[in-house]
């Protein structure tokens, strides 16, 4: 236990209706488990399961409506002020697209400058230096610096959020679908870069994407989520050999294959998605399931261990 870097506790982040009468969404609803010092936890879903909303309530960007959140053993839910400005200094995100997030009127060194301004360190070490090797960190060249962000290309902007993230030397950086806005070959580049960093600065990640082929070459462990919950989570070896959750199968299933030996049969699902605002009284996944058994209409299951780390929320394989 001592190794857990975070831990989320059932974390609930519900937002409410247009209307009094209107049902909550439950964007993120009773997830639980934990990160450990080092490893990369990766996070796949399909759009709207609650990926990027958990991120943003692991860093505190999102208050939760119920549930703990602990990083480095305290409890930073309900932190306010300068306690949540503080716990800013150990936790970062990298946001998906790297033109939106920085600021068109600043120039990268005002940009890389902003963090040691906020937390005001600008007397208390020489920020000039640190910038420069910063730069070095993410292969970027002192030029930049005077550059605006319009005249970088996308790689090189999301090499300048990463180069902001880490101007605090954070233990733990969210990667919000970090590759996803970029071309598949400055992909690679940028999650090379983010491997290195990794090693060499013991950082911990919790990387979101909907790329599975990102995920699993990035990835220690892995969660699974649908509609707000974590349906399955396992280490990525167990998770790509061995997958118990209907969910998980068909979206191992997507994964391109190259020759027919290789390849897989693609699994369809049956139904629509339910609506976040309007999820079934039971599991929330029975309609979809081609396995779906009495108990699922009535109840919503909960992650339970089937194998030595390797955790399914589905009432096919739950241990008494």
């Amino acid at each position: 236990m001592s190794d857990i870097l975070m831990k989320a506790d059932h974390v609930k982040v519900y937002f409410k209706g247009k209307n009094k009468k209107a049902l909550p969404v439950k964007a993120v609803d009773d997830v639980s488990f934990h990160i450990v010092k080092g490893e990369t936890f990766g996070v796949v879903g399909e759009s709207g399961c609650g990926k990027s909303t958990l991120g943003w309530t692991l860093i505190r960007l999102l208050r939760p409506t119920e549930g703990h959140i602990y990083l480095d053993g305290t409890d930073i839910a309900g932190l306010k002020g300068a306690e949540l400005k503080a716990m800013r200094k150990k936790a970062q995100i990298i946001f998906q697209d790297p033109s939106a997030c920085l600021n068109p009127r600043r120039t990268i060194k005002e940009i890389l400058m902003e963090p040691f301004e906020i937390h005001r360190l600008l007397g208390q070490m020489d920020v000039d230096a640190r910038i420069l090797e910063l730069l070095q960190l993410v292969g970027l060249d002192e030029y930049h610096l005077s550059r605006y962000p319009h005249e970088l290309s996308g790689g090189q902007k999301q090499r300048i959020g990463i180069a902001r993230a880490l101007a605090l030397e954070p233990e733990l950086i969210i990667c919000d679908e970090a590759v996803s806005a970029l071309d598949v070959s400055v992909q690679a580049q940028v999650l090379n870069l983010l491997q290195e960093l990794k090693q060499k600065l013991g950082l911990t990640y919790f990387f979101i994407s909907h790329n599975l082929n990102v995920v699993y070459h990035v990835s220690d462990r892995v969660g699974v989520m649908y509609l707000g919950k974590m349906v399955e989570i396992a280490a990525y070896d167990q998770l790509y050999e061995k997958r118990y959750h209907p969910y998980t199968e068909a979206l191992l299933s997507a994964i391109p294959q190259v020759g027919e030996e290789k390849g897989q049969k693609r699994i369809h699902l049956e139904g629509e998605v339910p609506s976040p605002s309007d999820p079934p009284s039971g599991c929330r996944f029975h309609t979809r399931c081609p396995k779906a058994c009495d108990r699922c209409q009535r109840d919503i299951p909960k992650l339970r261990e089937v194998e030595p780390g390797h955790f399914v929320a589905c009432h096919l394989y739950d241990i008494p």
